[in-house]
């Protein structure tokens, strides 16, 4: 049974699952779910970003600082609009933080951050690579208005993110417009010719 503050690892990348830490963004009813060090480190770990160094109450508020500045930047990247420019100058700040790639004992693998700060500058780099590069073309943000959660979709044809609420709630909003909308007069008859 879903509670709704289940992690969505469905975005495409790791810094668009970061924006869904916080679901139906612009609705009535935001749902945090990076609500304490613990939910924070676990969603770390499962994008196999642990830090050595356990999050704090701190870090909490310094990842949805990070999420609402790449959230800024994503929605601009998909509407067309001019990235706004402390938000960029955030997240260059962030990523300047991240790590150079080292081997792990010769294996392609990534040593885990030391902090969380590191973890988050990873998740800012890759944020910025995406969003100047060739798959900028490929994100999408949900038609849902309570959702807009920016996604990749290389195919280019999906409305509502991967999350299945949100496709329905638009398929039925849909229908009933549907049904609202008047029905259309049938075209008027050509008169009927005399006969000869």
């Amino acid at each position: 049974m879903s509670t709704g503050l289940e992690f969505r690892f469905d975005g495409g990348a790791t810094w668009l699952d970061l924006l869904a830490t916080r679901g139906r963004t612009f609705g009535a009813r935001p749902v945090e779910r990076l609500t304490s060090p613990t939910r924070l480190a676990e969603w770390l770990a499962r994008c196999q970003l642990a830090p050595d160094q356990p999050p704090s109450a701190v870090d909490v508020r310094r990842a949805t600082e990070l999420r609402e500045t790449l959230r800024s930047l994503a929605l601009a990247a998909v509407s067309g609009a001019p990235a706004p420019a402390a938000a960029v100058a955030d997240a260059a700040r962030w990523a300047a933080g991240a790590s150079q790639l080292r081997l792990v004992g010769g294996q392609l693998r990534r040593e885990p951050p030391v902090s969380t700060d590191e973890a988050l500058a990873r998740i800012a780099r890759q944020a910025l690579e995406q969003l100047t590069g060739a798959e900028r073309d490929q994100l999408v943000s949900c038609a849902e208005q309570d959702c807009r959660w920016v996604f990749l979709d290389p195919t280019n044809r999906r409305r509502w993110c991967p999350s299945p609420a949100c496709a329905s709630r638009g398929r039925v909003r849909a229908l009933r417009a549907r049904r609202k909308a008047p029905t259309p007069a049938p075209p008027p008859h050509p008169p009927t010719p005399a006969p000869p």
